[in-house]
């Protein structure tokens, strides 16, 4: 006699699907890598306020690796393509994103070489972005990595890839390697005032916040910028539970050099050892899980004076907003007596 199999009810398996929903969102995060990075490639995102010297930093960080015989690819991931300009001595390089609209329009392929630059052992390349009023920047930023995926961005064989990322703006395609696990761990560039940590500290937010839905990767350490000695980045650091992997000094010679697309992460020079030891610690810095700032205890790094914890928010009125006091009119509703 063959037997009756009944099948379960819809509710039965919508039961069964939200109890392991539930029991898998319950379950903690596995903790941050505390080990040596094992993959071949260490893919890193360098994120900081526009203007904080990103850029900067990193041109002479790849230059740096490079020369210490470590073969490194430098990825500019801002629509303003000047992640490479001091790289390759003020000049521009053609942008992924520029590139293979008019490769398209010709009906022809993008090359590595239509795209891909290199100056005494580093590599690097812009994805750019759109004008202004004419696109979205984070979209560009996907399609530039989807045309990298194409070219073959997963074989290439780097030490190093470095990619330099806007913090200050939220939108999607900004947040990708983080939200994608693309790279295993995330630097901040900061400066001892309150909008880069502001930056810095929503950057950690982001990260926490993918932690806890499952993500990998984590803050190596904050790079401290034209560092001018009040210690406010040092005191986000320590608040935050992240390293600090090297302290730039606010100095007028370095910002001329700069200035005149100079590198001066070379050996030898006068200012190599701050970028021996910012590459050793970029190296070795595990990723670790950051304690994101509440926005008090962010104010709380500065004095009053310079935050203006003194003013007090006073509430408008009507007769602010509209020139004259509120005239109450007549209502139309109807109130009925209580029974």
């Amino acid at each position: 006699m063959s037997e009756t199999r009944v099948a379960p009810s819809p509710a039965v398996i919508n039961f069964s699907m939200q109890d392991r929903l539930r029991t898998e969102a319950a379950q903690e995060p596995l903790p941050a890598a505390s080990g040596p990075v094992t993959k071949t490639t260490q893919i890193i995102a360098i994120y900081g306020k526009g203007g904080i010297g990103k850029s900067f930093s990193l041109a002479n960080l790849s230059y740096m690796l490079a020369q210490q015989g470590k073969k490194v690819l430098l990825i500019g991931c801002d629509p303003k393509s000047d992640t490479t300009a001091l790289l390759f001595g003020g000049r521009s390089c053609p942008t992924i994103i520029e590139t293979s609209s008019k490769k398209k329009l010709a009906g022809e392929a993008v090359a590595i070489g239509d795209v891909c630059f290199k100056r005494d052992g580093v590599f690097a390349m812009e994805l750019g972005g759109p004008e202004v009023g004419r696109g979205c920047g984070g979209r560009g930023i996907i399609h530039g990595f989807e045309l990298l995926e194409k070219l073959g961005f997963h074989d290439w064989g780097f030490d190093y890839v470095l990619l330099d990322f806007l913090g200050d703006v939220v939108c999607g395609g900004f947040g990708l390697p983080i939200a994608r696990d693309m790279c295993q761990k995330v630097i901040v560039v900061g400066s001892n005032d309150l909008q880069s940590l502001y930056v810095a500290n929503n950057v950690c937010s982001a990260v926490e916040y993918f932690r806890k839905l499952g993500g990998n990767v984590g803050v190596a350490g904050i790079l401290i910028n034209k560092d001018d000695g009040t210690g406010e980045a040092q005191a986000f650091a320590a608040k935050a539970g992240i390293p600090v992997l090297a302290a730039i000094p606010a100095n007028e010679d370095i910002r001329r050099k700069s200035a005149n697309y100079e590198i001066i992460g070379r050996p030898g020079t006068a200012w190599a050892s701050i970028f021996e030891s910012l590459a050793t610690n970029v190296a070795e810095a595990p990723p670790v899980r950051p304690n994101p700032l509440t926005q008090d205890e962010l104010l709380g790094l500065f004095s009053g004076d310079a935050v203006g914890r003194h003013v007090v928010l006073e509430p408008a009125t009507f007769a602010d907003m509209m020139g004259r006091d509120e005239v109450t009119k007549p209502s139309l509703e109807v109130v009925y007596d209580a029974v």
